[in-house]
């Protein structure tokens, strides 16, 4: 009788088997599931292989249904079978099986292996839980499971990304200690954190480390460290980086020469970025789209509009041309030469294939309201939304601030609630634009209102909005509502400038009237 069970089982797991090989796995659930209530005796390796199988096709509800029917008949997944579920687990985010089966795994005495803690721990710091990640390194250094280099990688790139550069540095020292040699990956994780938050010179002093051990760093690194110094506008220790990383044979790549170009073009050093320019091409590095963008900026920044517009005619024959370009140039010939040529190049982009964006009318929008030609600014709205284009919060704020220093504050106000109706919400640019209309037009309860809302709801207000209200109220001879709105201000630790504390001041020994 025994024998005849042993077979019965083995003819169901071979037919299981053929099943999920054949890609039927309908099959191979309606197999198993006659298997576990047969009369033949099922093991806890029946429910390992085929809960593997259901996870490896991620098929998660059932093998959380069979992981939960395997519990309550006295059996367990051995370690390598929780390790890849969990892996498997953090695709869809569920926290929750996760931490259960972590739970049962706590009971049974078994511990993940170092990929499941990798994946589930990168998991957690792409979620932004970093807290928990660090909770989850020291867990599995508890239960006996060391990191490896990609744990400390993950860590240590997990805490740059947040801005927790001390633990990152910390971390990073442990790591080398515990005889680890960073790897590209740690090196850039961590070299790339600190340079974004200000510590170039930290960043370096770890990367000199690095080079007394004969270690190789990737050009992304040095780039990281040249692009650090030049943000501190530390040229000479940039360009010190730059020499020794082709000393050691990292030979500098477009990024590298990008970094440098964009240095000196917003440093006005138009003539370096040329050179610059004419090298990369002798070096066989083609200057690319963000080359040029970057010298047209320069050029329109200095204002050699000329020189721009010949630019536009090498980036043109070389096609790459894109709508960043002509954003760049028109917004420098409105403020420069006048709408007139700005609108000449704005047709010019239909010429060359060019299709405008957003930004491209608010440039013109803005620029044609400012002169005063609200007709021409309105043509235009037009004809952004004949090509699909929706207004963004920056054009309906353009808009709402011209009404308002036009004194058309009721038009203002129409605006304000047709962006809402749309869906684009205010900030708190927008709020300022409008109280402060509302305040120039003598509507006060209507600027207060807006002021209440912006408390309630946000945006919260900001320094700029309680100069307006308070200045305001002032004004309009409010100044009991001007102190409650003051010290609104210093809860948030703003203070008033100079010229408005003193008419506050002033107005603390005058009789309200309101």
């Amino acid at each position: 009788m025994k024998s005849n069970l042993a077979k019965h089982r083995s003819a169901y797991r071979a037919l299981i088997s053929r099943y999920i090989k054949a890609g039927l796995i309908d099959q191979a659930i309606k197999t198993f599931d006659e298997m576990i209530n047969s009369n033949c005796r099922v093991f806890g390796v029946d429910y390992n292989r085929f809960i593997g199988v259901l996870v490896q096709q991620c098929h998660f509800d059932l093998a959380e249904h069979y992981y939960k029917t395997m519990m309550a008949r006295g059996f367990s997944l051995i370690s390598f079978t929780y390790s890849r579920f969990i892996s498997a687990l953090c695709k869809v985010k569920n926290f929750g099986l996760i931490e259960r089966l972590l739970e049962d795994m706590e009971q049974l005495g078994s511990v993940p292996d170092i990929w499941a803690y990798n994946i589930y721990m990168n998991f957690l710091c792409q979620e932004n839980q970093i807290d928990s990640a660090l909770e989850l390194f020291q867990t599995m250094i508890q239960k006996g499971r060391k990191p490896d280099i990609v744990t400390y990688t993950i860590i240590i790139s997990g805490l740059s990304k947040i801005g927790c550069l001390d633990a990152a540095v910390e971390k990073w020292h442990d790591m080398i200690k515990n005889g680890f040699h960073p790897d590209d990956k740690a090196c850039r994780a961590l070299i790339v954190g600190l340079c974004d938050g200000g510590k170039v010179d930290l960043a370096y002093e770890l990367i000199v480390g690095l080079m007394k051990t004969g270690a190789k760093l990737s050009v992304s690194i040095y780039n990281a460290l040249i692009h650090g110094f030049y943000e501190l506008d530390q040229f000479e220790k940039g360009q010190t980086i730059k020499s020794y990383m082709k000393k050691t044979g990292c030979v500098p790549d477009l990024v590298t020469y990008n970094i440098e170009l964009n240095y000196y073009c917003e440093q006005l050093r138009l003539k370096d970025a040329e050179r610059l320019m004419k090298e990369m091409e002798r070096r066989g590095v083609k200057p690319d789209q963000y080359s040029y963008n970057q010298f047209l900026k320069g050029l329109c920044k200095a204002n050699q509009l000329d020189r721009a517009y010949a630019v536009l005619d090498v980036m043109s024959a070389e096609r790459l041309l894109d709508v960043i370009s002509y954003n760049t140039v028109i917004k420098r010939l409105c403020n420069i030469w006048g709408t007139k040529h700005a609108y000449k190049l704005f047709m010019e982009m239909d010429q060359k294939g060019i299709v405008p964006n957003l930004a491209t009318f608010n440039i013109l929008i803005e620029a044609y309201l400012r002169e005063g030609n609200s007709d021409m600014a309105e043509k235009l709205f037009d004809l952004m939304g004949g090509m699909g284009l929706s207004p963004d919060c920056v054009l309906y704020t353009t808009i709402i601030d011209h009404y308002c220093k036009t004194g058309k504050v009721g038009a203002a106000s129409d605006v304000f609630n047709k962006m809402i109706e749309h869906g684009i919400t205010p900030d708190v640019i927008s709020y300022n634009a409008l109280i402060d209309g509302l305040f120039k037009a003598s509507k006060v309860q209507e600027a207060m209102c807006l002021y209440e809302n912006m408390r309630k709801r946000g945006p919260y207000p900001d320094e700029v909005t309680f100069k307006l209200i308070i200045g305001g109220l002032i004004k309009e001879n409010k100044s009991s509502l001007a102190f409650r709105v003051w010290d609104h201000m210093m809860e948030k630790g703003f203070t008033l400038d100079g010229a408005v504390y003193w008419r506050l001041f002033n107005a603390y020994n005058s009789k309200d009237k309101s």
